[in-house]
């Protein structure tokens, strides 16, 4: 109890977590800067092409996701060695080939699929011509999947070795490499052809493929980190730890796939309802989603810091980094949860003109969707925490079950009975979302709390110590 509360420890605690997480949040606001200068080089285009592109990307996206999540695994698995043997080298290398290996053996399948992604859309209803558009522009994406899956098992590996600087800098400057690339190509710019949509893939390709080689290229040269060999004996296989891998990756793609498509079909569902609903419902989301870079990478920062912990069997230690973060990402989420509620107008300006008669309606409704966006905050931060805080226990399967029924059980279900059957509308959808959130984050948080008499922190998984043993 008394190391439990060491002001001293928790301010320590406090310090390596503020030291981690700001450097992941700016990341992760980085990488979301990628995609919307693709936006808007889609827009010089036109409608037509933004659509195509809005298409083509939500349905790769739909399949990229559970390849992040896949290769997130990479880091509790790292951070937990290095808290049982803090200057652990061949481990640590075993486990980043393996997220290697994992990474190629998902692109495989997602090449497959997103190959035939005109089919797919097609299928669903869409414009021919878009759907064609649309596929050809998928065809070009998809080629920056294995570069920047590669890049994230590198980012995984230096979040857990708490040096996330470099991750940040290469983050950063991949967006001008971006930006200048998908130009070139999509306008026939420096001599490049000029390939239209199709130019914003090969762009995307060429910035995933500069932050895997900028990266690796970092990791080689700097004196900490080369010790390290990563790329070393690359085609050694290490079936425990290869198998290990996949049993916390899977989830966690599942578990971000459950959440990305139920706001996927919160958007669909809202097009039903009318067009100045639709668009009321991009700018919250928008906003919304831009605050949750702060909580999801606090939640990247916890499971550091409790995989540390827990690979010591630290108890205390857990307990001081699980709840840090949360606090950090709730606290956080306090503060825009209240702009949301009092200054709606001031959020809406930077998308809006408050001043045109014409957006009236829009900004109505915006305004309502605001009000509950500023209530499912603390949600989605609890939520997003909670799971960091579980994943750093390597406790996945459960926390994905949760996500299924929060989400597609509960939050989907009502938001469509509410919006359909009641006469509010987009606000149902709404209360839906904030329902399933809350949902999800009740959940986490139970089982967190209960985490010593579920045996969470007692003993590192059979199959882990089958692979560290091997």
């Amino acid at each position: 109890m008394t190391a439990k509360f060491d002001k001293s420890a928790w301010l320590a605690e406090l310090q390596a977590t503020l030291s981690l997480g700001w450097p992941l949040v700016l990341t992760n606001v980085a990488q979301n800067a990628l995609m919307t200068t693709d936006v808007i080089l889609m827009g010089w285009l036109g409608s037509s092409a933004l659509a195509a592109g809005a298409l083509g990307t939500n349905l790769y996206f739909a399949f990229l996701i559970f390849g992040i999540g896949l290769m997130s695994a990479v880091s509790p698995l790292v951070a937990e060695e290095l808290g049982r043997k803090r200057h652990s080298v061949r481990e640590v290398r075993r486990t980043v080939r393996q997220g290697f290996w994992a990474a190629i053996t998902v692109a495989v399948p997602i090449w497959t699929v997103s190959w035939n992604g005109e089919f797919l859309l097609l299928a669903m209803g869409q414009e021919p011509l878009l759907a064609h558009e649309a596929g050809q522009y998928i065809r070009a994406l998809q080629w920056s999947l294995l570069p920047f899956l590669l890049y994230l098992v590198l980012r995984s590996f230096l979040a857990a070795l708490e040096r996330p600087g470099w991750p940040l800098i290469v983050g950063v400057l991949a967006v001008p490499v971006n930006l200048g690339a998908a130009y070139c190509f999509m306008f026939g710019k420096l001599g490049m052809p000029n390939l239209g949509l199709i130019g914003a893939g090969v762009g995307t390709g060429i910035a995933s493929t500069f932050m895997f080689v900028a990266l690796a290229t970092v990791i080689c040269l700097d004196p900490k980190l080369k010790r390290y060999y990563i790329f070393g004996r690359f085609w050694r296989p290490d079936w425990p730890r290869y198998r290990t891998l996949w049993r916390i990756g899977v989830p966690i793609g599942l578990t971000l796939a459950f959440e990305v498509t139920i706001f996927n079909a919160a958007a669909l569902l809202m097009g039903r309802i009318g067009a100045n609903e639709l668009a009321a419902h991009a700018i919250a989301l928008q906003i919304a989603s831009f605050c949750f870079m702060v909580p999801f990478g606090l939640s990247q920062a916890a499971t550091v810091r409790v995989g540390r912990a827990y690979g010591a069997q630290d108890g205390a230690g857990v307990t001081r980094a699980g709840w840090t973060a949360f606090a950090l990402g709730t606290g956080f989420m306090v503060v825009t949860a209240s702009l949301m509620l009092f200054t709606p107008h001031l959020l809406l300006s930077a998308f809006l003109d408050m001043g045109d008669p014409k957006n009236a309606p829009v900004i109505g409704f915006a305004v309502s969707f605001l009000v509950m966006a500023a209530i499912f905050q603390l949600a989605d931060a609890a939520q997003a925490v909670g799971a960091g805080m579980l994943r750093g226990l390597q406790d996945t399967r459960v926390p994905m079950i949760y996500a299924a029924i929060g989400y597609w059980g509960i939050g989907l279900p009502l938001g469509i009975v509410l919006a359909f059957g009641t006469e509010l509308r987009g606000i149902g959808i709404w209360i839906g979302l904030a329902t399933g959130l809350g949902v999800v984050a009740s959940l986490m948080l139970w089982r967190w709390m209960h985490r010593d008499r579920l045996g969470l922190v007692t003993a590192v998984p059979q199959d882990v110590q089958e692979a560290f043993a091997s």
